[in-house]
């Protein structure tokens, strides 16, 4: 193979430092002035530097799950769960905006100190995470945006859109769709594992969410997953990279593959002989960039003929566009974002925007006899439990770091008035067994409340070899809480404490019995830095809760198929028939809201036309709060199997109380259509149910305090 610069030209003719050329001759102007050994060494995401080109090494592995992560200072949102949680697209483009903004300040300020960057010092954002989170043992299913991929698709395209920003030339950031695709644990088989689905479950639920982010949001990148779907490893699908993503959706974006994704090709799935036919198999179909090493070997596929040069040039082709897109190679001055100052990393509009989203993530699942908010009569106050006073439960996986970081207890602490007496012990440990004899069994018994902090912890539910405490590599074995948590909460109430449960989480818990025994319950997830401050504030009543369930939460481990099976019967709210714990959209408020008023302009259409509707939403509370209203479409007389409800719309709005609003909306033929098992979306004639309301439709959400919904029916004619 011939390895020698091409000869430089004059500096006139430099025709990829030319800002105002198109990207695509800028590219192809560097690719020919790039020797083999070259090219390859830009093949991974630690590119290698060029230093004839003054071309600095770059590293294309960035983090930004809910705050710039792993590089050091940043604010810390809530985790993806509770961003999904708030359902709110608006905020969530404005928080992934300053995530972006967090991001560009700290990536110029470091190449201006040190001349290079590395691992999670630059622009590519390996965030959103929009896998469907099908199976609550799964311990990254924090990271995702929830069981729906139509909430997935609205929310993780709002991340997407505040990444990248909306200039005409400049990407601020270039965020990543991943893990592409049919992905959700379990975590200890990711690199061997197999996801069989059908084509129906693989266009009405595992791709829907991608398909948005590539065709609408104009995501830059697309991770492909660890595992095998239907026989082909993700890395190197034909049906998913090929057909698929730059078939069908015509996406011009770079792939790149998980970590270490290509080494599993031939060590893991089997499917190759060795490191350079796997190297070589996933190029072809389509994986420009490798996390870690594989395409190390790709001048060796092409010495054996697997691969060309010509092949090589395409993938980089690219990642380089990515890089220009970026500014990498243009004038700092030209680069608008380049002079994004590095005051704005953790500033106090971000931490505001920090706590509105905990605020809005904050999840009120029960609320007997108006226990909360506290009353200010209130006289003494306990506060228990493992997380009350930790770091971990605020942070989740993948995060930044900050020092403004607002525990449970200093935000309690902050906001209880002076004179009420207030007391705090751990209580139990997080998860191991031990005898329990605490003073705060007693102390709990004389208190006029008793906050007991709860539930689960990163160090539970993780990414394999993330989560030091699970018991199955990350994921979880059990559901419910761990058993001295129970028990500690029984002995509490038994002893005749009035319990105020607080759970942290980024997944579904079983509560079994105390669900029925405490006075309220309140889902936090991994709320962020101002954690504490929004959790004290809803609690004595200086926010309301509005916070909506993105999951499902199963009455026990009994009502789920098992964990390895990808088909969606008996998954989630669109497909499971037994009765939840708390069902999807669930989420209470310290008002009453209604609905009323739901009215079609036809109750009858030809297939292809929308029909608009209206409907009353009225706050007949004493607070102003937000209500998210819902809106579900059931297909009454499909040809195959569809969900029992799909959630086609939604809307945050804020209302006095008293004050009621109208609200329009437009169900669309798209929304009308279903999946055939041949996974091709058709729109049948026949009827179909619209419902309205604070809830997923059915009558668990209405007996825990939902809002009673309404729904109309309507014809769909040939």
């Amino acid at each position: 193979m011939i390895d020698s610069p091409s000869p430089e030209p004059a500096e006139s003719s430099v025709v990829y430092l030319d800002p105002s050329r198109p990207i695509v001759e800028r590219v192809r102007d560097l690719l020919a002035r790039l020797t083999l050994s070259e090219k390859i060494g830009q093949m991974r995401n630690s590119a290698q530097a060029i230093p004839r080109l003054n071309i600095p090494a770059y590293d294309y592995w960035g983090e930004a799950l809910h705050g710039v992560a792993r590089n050091g200072r940043a604010t810390v949102f809530p985790q993806a769960i509770g961003m999904a949680a708030t359902w709110d697209p608006v905020l969530i483009q404005k928080i992934a905006s300053a995530v972006s903004d967090e991001a560009r300040a700290k990536f110029h300020e470091t190449l201006r100190r040190k001349g290079s960057t590395a691992i999670y010092q630059g622009l590519t954002m390996w965030s959103p995470n929009v896998n469907i989170f099908r199976d609550p043992r799964w311990g990254r299913g924090q990271e995702t945006w929830g069981e729906d991929p139509f909430l997935t698709g609205e929310m993780g395209a709002a991340y997407v859109l505040g990444l990248q920003g909306d200039h005409p030339k400049y990407l601020k950031t270039a965020a990543c769709a991943k893990h592409f695709a049919v992905h959700s644990g379990p975590e200890k088989l990711r690199h061997s594992f197999n996801a069989k689905v059908s084509p129906r479950d693989l266009h009405a639920t595992y791709l829907p969410a991608f398909k948005k982010l590539v065709t609408e949001a104009n995501v830059e990148a697309v991770m492909g997953a660890y595992n095998r779907t239907n026989d082909e490893p993700c890395c190197a699908s034909e049906l998913l990279l090929v057909k698929t993503l730059r078939g069908d959706w015509a996406f011009q974006g770079h792939v790149v593959s998980d970590c270490g994704a290509l080494t599993d090709i031939h060590a893991g799935h089997h499917v190759t002989n060795d490191v350079v036919e796997s190297a070589a198999l996933a190029l072809r179909a389509g994986c420009d960039l490798s996390c870690i090493c594989t395409y190390d070997h790709l001048g060796e596929a092409i010495e054996r003929g697997l691969i060309t040069e010509a092949d090589i040039d395409r993938s980089l082709a690219r990642t380089f566009a990515t890089r220009f897109k970026l500014g990498m190679f243009d004038p700092p001055e030209d680069v608008p974002y380049a002079a994004i100052p590095l005051s704005v990393v953790g500033c106090a509009e971000h931490r505001q925007l920090a706590y509105e989203a905990a605020v809005k993530s904050i999840v009120l699942l029960k609320n007997s006899g108006n226990t909360l908010p506290i009353s200010e009569q209130a006289q003494k106050i306990l506060l228990v439990g493992p997380n009350a006073a930790s770091i971990d439960v605020l942070l989740g996986n993948y995060y930044g770091l900050n020092d403004s970081l607002t525990t449970f207890m200093q935000g309690i602490v902050t906001r209880v008035p002076e004179g009420v007496g207030l007391g705090y012990r751990p209580g139990c440990p997080l998860t191991q067994e031990s005898e329990l004899k605490d003073w705060s069994l007693s102390e709990s018994q004389t208190a006029d409340v008793t906050i007991a902090c709860m539930g689960l912890s990163p160090l539970l539910e993780g990414e394999e070899g993330d989560a030091s405490m699970s018991d199955d590599q990350g994921d979880r074995t059990q559901i419910t809480l761990p058993p001295v948590q129970i028990e500690y909460v029984r002995k509490l109430v038994q002893g005749g404490a009035k319990v105020v449960l607080v759970l942290t989480g980024g997944s579904p818990i079983a509560l079994g019995e105390l669900e029925d025994i405490v006075q309220a319950i309140v889902y936090a997830w991994y709320p962020g830095q101002e954690g504490g401050k929004a959790l004290a504030d809803v609690l004595f009543g200086g926010a309301i809760p509005s916070g909506k369930l993105p999951l499902t939460f199963p009455k026990s481990l009994e009502q789920l198929p098992p964990f390895e099976d990808y088909d969606m019967t008996g998954r989630t709210y669109r497909y499971a028939t037994e009765e939840p714990l708390f069902p999807f959209g669930f989420g209470l408020s310290y008002t009453r809201f209604s609905y009323s008023d739901l009215t079609l302009d036809t109750s009858t259409v030809r297939a292809g036309e929308p029909i608009p509707l209206r409907f009353t939403l009225t706050n007949t509370g004493s607070s102003d709060a937000d209500e998210v209203s819902q809106i579900y479409l059931t297909d009454l007389d499909a040809s195959t199997v569809v969900p029992l409800h799909s959630l086609i719309g939604f809307q945050r709005v804020h209302l006095k109380p008293g004050e009621h609003t109208v609200i329009p909306f437009t169900i669309t033929p798209e929304m009308m259509a279903l999946v055939n098992d041949a996974g091709d979306r058709v729109l049948e004639p026949g009827e179909f149910r619209v419902t309205v309301g604070g809830c997923s439709p059915g009558e668990r959400g209405v007996q825990l305090g939902a809002p009673v919904p309404v729904s109309q029916i309507f014809t769909v004619t040939e």
